[in-house]
C-alpha cells in the first residue's frame, strides 16, 4: 500500500490530506473519507486503509484545516471542538470536495471516473448533500450514523435529495441521541417521494459512534463490520 500526508490547496487555504491506495493494478476509482467530529487522526487512517486495501484511492482531508491544521481532542475541549464542526457548512465541503478531485485529476493511480464518498456523524450530511450537488461525479454515497439529515434549516441536505443520481446509503444507529428515531422516519417519508435509489439501514442494540474501535463504550464490532459489509459492496456495484 501506497500512503502519504499531501498539503493541497482550495481557496480557502491549505488542506492536509491523508490519501491511500494500492500500489498495483492502478488506476482506482477515487473514495472521499469525510471524517466525524474529532477530527482526522489515526483511527481513520486505519479506516481509510481498509478501505484503500479493496482497491480504491482514499481520501481523508482535514475539514477543519481552515481553523486548525491538528485538532487533537485529547489536547482540546469538547467545546473547541463544536466550534470547529459548528464553522463547516455543506456549501463548503462541496468546494473542499472539488479540490480533492481537482488534485486527484492529476495523479496517476486515481481513477478518472465515478467517484464513491462516506461521512460519518457530522459528515453524513455533507456526504448526503454532496451526492446530490456533485452528481456527475459521486455515484455511491453513505452516511453513517449522520446527523442533521433531515431539519428545518435552509441548506438541509434532504431538500436537494431529489438530484442524486447515485445510490445513497443510511447506517442508522438503533439508539441516538443526535439522529433520533424521528427524524430517520422523516427522512425516509420524504425520499419515498424522490424516486432515488436508497436504503435506510437500523443497525439493532447499538449508538452513535458504533464503527469506531476506539471509541469506548460505543464500539460494536459486528455492526462495525457489517456496515463495512454494506459499503464495500456498494463501491464494488458502482464504481468497478
Amino acid at each position: 500500500m501506497i500512503e502519504k500526508e499531501i498539503d493541497i490547496q482550495t481557496d480557502d487555504g491549505v488542506m492536509n490530506t491523508f490519501i491511500t491506495h494500492p500500489e498495483e493494478n492502478g488506476p482506482h476509482p477515487i473514495i472521499l473519507f469525510l471524517m466525524d467530529a474529532p477530527g482526522k487522526r489515526g483511527e481513520l487512517h486505519d479506516m481509510a486503509r481498509r478501505l484503500g486495501t479493496a482497491g480504491y484511492y482514499v481520501m481523508l482531508p482535514n475539514l477543519y484545516y481552515r481553523r486548525v491544521r491538528d485538532f487533537r481532542l485529547a489536547e482540546s475541549t469538547r467545546e473547541k471542538m463544536h466550534e470547529h464542526m459548528d464553522s463547516l457548512s455543506s456549501a463548503m465541503i462541496c468546494e473542499d470536495i472539488g479540490s480533492l478531485l481537482e488534485f486527484a485529476a492529476q495523479q496517476s493511480a486515481a481513477g478518472k471516473g465515478k467517484v464513491g464518498c462516506v461521512g460519518y456523524c457530522m459528515s453524513g450530511p455533507f456526504a448526503f448533500t454532496a451526492a446530490a450537488m456533485l452528481s456527475d461525479r459521486i455515484a455511491a454515497s453513505a452516511s453513517i450514523h449522520g446527523v442533521k439529515l433531515f431539519s428545518d434549516a435552509p441548506d438541509s441536505p434532504h431538500l436537494n435529495a431529489e438530484k442524486i443520481t447515485g445510490e445513497m446509503y443510511f447506517g442508522c444507529a438503533e439508539t441516538d441521541e443526535y439522529a433520533p428515531v424521528e427524524m430517520i422516519s422523516q427522512l425516509d417519508t420524504h425520499l419515498a417521494t424522490t424516486g432515488i435509489d436508497y436504503r435506510i439501514e437500523w443497525y439493532p442494540g447499538t449508538q452513535h459512534g458504533f464503527v469506531f474501535p476506539e471509541r469506548s463504550g460505543k464500539y460494536d464490532k459486528t455492526a462495525a463490520e457489517r456496515h463495512w459489509e454494506r459499503l464495500l459492496a456498494m463501491y464494488e456495484r458502482q464504481l468497478k
